[in-house]
């Protein structure tokens, strides 16, 4: 048994002024994005500054589409019984499937702007976002949320708050998964001339396959639950549609000119 580090969630305090390591993965997540989109934007036809537009719409999807979708998948009860609640996002709560929901409208907005095909820009945004999904779930392991399962494995350890039994350290999982490997395919297959849509299809099934699996060793929301079977949770539910969309993107992407390599 391994144990729990004790890491401040708080990284900067100034008087009144804090500053959380969950907050500062998310600067990690879009500096590592700009870096990486400025590498490669050239090959699309866009500039430095069309990067940073570009991330500008997708922190403000990231942000709206991740706390509607908290509000609409976790805390619907809560919203109902105080409308105003949406709003007050220091209380927490975020979600990713909203949060990706948020990116892809942003996306189509820019793409519009840009006069770029969708699944272009797609592709390119795709391999941008593992590295701040990785981060976000080391900030969520800092900040002691999403608690893993009791195990007896070695790696297990004691999560603040849940007794001293052993867990999974499952939030460390999904930063492996969904941040380095993500990373790692996602950047290699888009480095190749590949038909259009196979990255943005890849993504899906992979982070929906990595996010369910990750699920079985993770505890439940504690508001909702196991919600069908007895063993499947809102994470896994909100995945399927995720890897079977990506299978017919996959599919889709056959039949679609060859995108040069990213």
């Amino acid at each position: 048994m391994l144990s729990y580090p004790e890491i401040d969630p708080v990284a900067i305090a100034l008087g009144p002024f804090k500053v959380h390591w969950y907050g500062l993965m998310y600067v990690v997540g879009f500096v590592a994005a700009w870096w990486l989109g400025c590498r490669r934007a050239a090959r699309i036809g866009l500039t430095r500054d069309d990067v940073s537009d570009l991330l500008f719409y997708a922190a403000v999807g990231v942000v709206g589409g991740g706390r509607l979708g908290y509000a609409l998948f976790y805390g619907l009860d809560q919203w109902l019984g105080d409308p105003l609640w949406v709003f007050k996002v220091w209380d927490g709560g975020m979600s990713f499937h909203g949060g990706l929901i948020g990116v892809l409208v942003a996306a189509l907005l820019f793409a519009r702007r840009k006069g770029l095909a969708f699944f272009t820009l797609t592709d390119f945004v795709a391999p941008l976002v593992p590295v701040g999904l990785g981060a976000g779930r080391i900030g969520n392991f800092i900040n002691h949320e999403l608690p893993g399962r009791v195990t007896d494995l070695p790696w297990g350890m004691p999560f603040p708050g849940y007794g001293p039994e052993p867990r999974h350290p499952s939030s460390l999982y999904e930063a492996l998964l969904e941040g380095v490997v993500l990373f790692v395919i996602l950047w290699w297959v888009s480095a190749q001339p590949r038909r259009r849509g196979l990255v943005s299809g890849l993504f899906l099934i992979c982070y929906g396959a990595f996010r369910f699996s990750v699920e079985f060793v993770r505890l439940p929301d504690p508001q909702l639950g196991f919600i069908a079977l007895g063993w499947m949770t809102m994470g896994m539910l909100l995945s399927l549609p995720m890897i079977l969309f990506g299978i017919l993107l996959v599919v889709w992407s056959r039949r679609q000119p060859v995108d040069g390599k990213l």
